[in-house]
């Protein structure tokens, strides 16, 4: 924080996934923890995700996806167009990090890696699509694969505060794990994956045994109200809008606060910007 000219910041469109699960102990959720090199808050963990890439808005991607037309994408955004490329964002950068590939073959069926060699070759895919060496859309049409989008639904939009170094918008998806696909971190990026219920998430950055920045912290908040994957599914899927969240910071003198404009979860507002907790008044 503290830029010394914040209203230059340029804000990166960006996009991010929750996969979930119905595990023994509820609702999981996958978390990859970032490079602790990285200049953009190293070792804290994270959900698939990253900024939305010119190739993104590929034409050519657009026509490989399924269950979402770009009109109807554009108009949960709120753009004239090309609001499909968050969605495809999203199902890319699934797959760089965590290896997830939210996709349909020809059958219709979701794209499965429990046969060895299918898995040895769409990590070669992998591989390639994070290094920039091939494009996405190459994959789809080699496999003959459509890009599973309307199995994915939007479920917040978070904008970085004004003053921070890099600011980002960044829209937040839910979808469920696809079965047959185990999900592992890249160990470029992100180092570490963890299947976690959103409780045990934020029990565990409580006590400081991980980190969490503060849009983690209340996206899990806001997760762990429901008990299955269906349910956060079927919420996310009945929203009509979901307006972004754009934090405030405020010095107070006792430590810095975070302050959410409207007061979206009835709990005052103001959250200590290092926790994340609710604070009063």
């Amino acid at each position: 924080m503290g830029h010394p000219d914040p209203d230059s910041v340029p804000i990166r469109d960006a996009a991010t996934v929750m996969l979930l699960r119905d595990g023994a102990r509820g609702l999981e959720v996958c978390m990859l923890q970032r490079n602790l090199r990285s200049d953009f808050v190293g070792g804290a963990y994270v959900f698939p995700g990253g900024g939305v890439d010119e190739g993104d808005l590929e034409p050519e991607l657009a026509g490989v996806c399924v269950g979402r037309s770009d009109a109807e994408a554009s108009r949960l955004v709120g753009a004239p167009r090309g609001g499909l490329a968050y969605w495809v964002a999203a199902v890319r950068e699934s797959f760089e990090e965590a290896g997830v590939l939210l996709a349909r073959n020809p059958d219709g069926e979701v794209v499965s890696f429990e046969d060895p060699e299918v898995a040895r070759r769409f990590e070669a895919h992998r591989r390639d699509v994070d290094s920039g060496r091939r494009r996405l859309a190459d994959v789809c049409r080699e496999e003959e694969l459509q890009l599973d989008v309307g199995a994915m639904h939007y479920f917040s939009r978070w904008v970085t505060p004004l003053g921070a170094p890099r600011r980002y918008d960044t829209l937040f998806f839910v979808a469920a794990a696809p079965e047959g696909q185990t999900a592992l971190h890249d160990d470029r990026e992100v180092i570490g994956t963890r299947w976690v219920t959103p409780a045990e998430a934020l029990a565990d950055h409580g006590a400081g045994r991980i980190t969490l920045i503060f849009p983690t912290v209340r996206t899990l908040v806001a997760l762990d109200r429901f008990d299955r994957a269906a349910d956060v599914l079927r919420h996310a899927a009945a929203q009509e809008r979901v307006d972004a969240v754009v934090p405030m910071l405020r010095d107070e003198g006792d430590g810095l606060r975070i302050v959410l404009p409207g007061d979206p979860e009835g709990t005052g507002g103001s959250y200590d910007a290092v926790t994340g907790e609710p604070l009063p008044g």
